[in-house]
């Protein structure tokens, strides 16, 4: 049996897509939410509308997890650290899937490098691509990309999670494939900010590129591949995230360039990872300056059009 962890929109996505086949296991944060969607057979908190499949078992105990080999790991990347401690005797030995982006903000961390500190026993993985909670939900098409740093765990891996709808795609870079997934957050809440300080979709489309070559070259820095980025878990994800209004990230962008308040506990995992990537790239010596545009511009310490200006006032170059 499959096991979610995290009933939050994309958990209780994957987790109906994944029982269309096979038994699966969804793990709420509390009894109230769970009660709720075995009385209602939907998640009307986080995807109302879509009926959960009859394979799909719903608990809010963690340790109804220890019938599963395979975990999917669906919660925030900056609660996933506590929500792995929380439950280390019940995962210590599995497959641990995480179906998180971004950059743990204190140790700047990838998932799976979080995984590993605190669960060395458990196998690694991640699952990232260009996909929204309420497409896979539905049953519409998409394909994802499944990093494992073992082939054969990742083989393993693939065969266990294609869907009909839900085609894997398979790499050991793990490490491309998490920054692509991590850093396309931050580019999509300057596209947002662009977009929403009136700035017009050519402003849009130069960010994306030169957003693009922000993340390989972090990437490179780090050790992963060109060819990775270029694929679903960068390029792909970064087209999706920085174009569509159901991005939370750029829909903090658009009300960051409009000057408006963003829509209350809604989770934006762009602006932490944006400072923990900054961090990581001075280190490094990485030239980030969209990343540190946009730093500045959740901190106040910019506007839009003020950041725009600092950016096109860089030295010339060859692209």
């Amino acid at each position: 049996m499959i096991g979610v962890m995290g009933a939050g929109a994309f958990g209780t996505a994957l987790a109906i897509s994944f029982a269309q086949e096979d038994r699966v296991l969804l793990v709420a944060r509390d009894e109230d939410h769970a009660r709720a969607m075995r009385d209602e057979r939907e998640n009307a908190r986080r995807l109302p509308g879509v009926a959960l499949p009859d394979a799909l078992e719903v608990s809010a105990e963690t340790r109804a997890l220890s019938e599963c080999d395979i975990v999917l790991v669906s919660v925030p990347t900056q609660k996933l650290r506590s929500a792995l401690e929380g439950a280390r005797e019940i995962l210590a030995d599995k497959a641990l899937v995480a179906c998180c982006k971004g950059v743990e903000r204190e140790t700047q961390l990838s998932p799976t490098q979080v995984i590993a500190e605190v669960l060395p026993a458990a196998t690694a993985a991640v699952l990232t691509g260009p996909s929204f909670a309420a497409d896979i939900a539905r049953g519409l098409p998409t394909a994802l990309t499944l990093a494992v740093a073992d082939e054969a765990q990742g083989e393993v891996l693939q065969a266990s999670l294609n869907a009909p709808h839900l085609r894997l795609y398979r790499t050991t870079d793990v490490t491309g494939a998490e920054l692509g997934g991590a850093l396309k957050n931050v580019i999509a809440i300057a596209c947002g900010a662009a977009i929403g300080a009136g700035l017009g979709e050519s402003a849009r489309a130069a960010l994306m590129t030169r957003g693009y070559a922000e993340m390989a070259r972090m990437a490179h820095a780090l050790g992963g591949r060109p060819e990775t980025l270029a694929g679903l878990s960068g390029f792909g994800d970064l087209a999706l995230t920085c174009m569509s209004e159901q991005s939370r990230n750029l829909r903090y962008g658009l009300s960051l360039g409009r000057e408006e308040t963003f829509e209350a506990g809604v989770t934006v995992e762009g602006v932490a990872t944006a400072r923990a990537v900054q961090d990581r790239a001075r280190a490094l010596g990485v030239d980030m300056p969209i990343t540190d545009a946009v730093v500045a511009l959740v901190a106040g310490e910019l506007r839009v059009r003020e950041a725009m200006d600092m950016l096109l006032s860089r030295p010339l170059k060859e692209e």
